[in-house]
């Protein structure tokens, strides 16, 4: 498989989880990597991927679409 950058696996798989074998990042942002498995669903990722990634050096997960932001309970709301 072939490294891609960042933008155009943001383009093919939009609002996904990308399991992303020997990604490149630069200045904390992902610009390429190798994209081993997909889905919406990231316990689908986590799961199947696990058996994947074993040709790469380094693995990580990361998503294409925005994240919705944490809903706090509790006393942590209130802080």
């Amino acid at each position: 498989m072939k490294a891609e950058s960042f933008t155009t696996i943001k383009n093919k798989f939009p609002d996904q989880w990308i399991l992303l074998g020997n990604p490149v990042s630069e200045n904390g942002k992902f610009v390429s990597g190798v994209v081993v498995l997909h889905s919406h669903d990231k316990k689908e990722v986590c799961y199947l991927g696990k058996e994947k990634v074993k040709d790469y050096n380094r693995v990580t997960v990361v998503f294409t679409g925005e994240t919705k932001p944490q809903n706090r309970i509790g006393i942590l709301k209130r802080v």
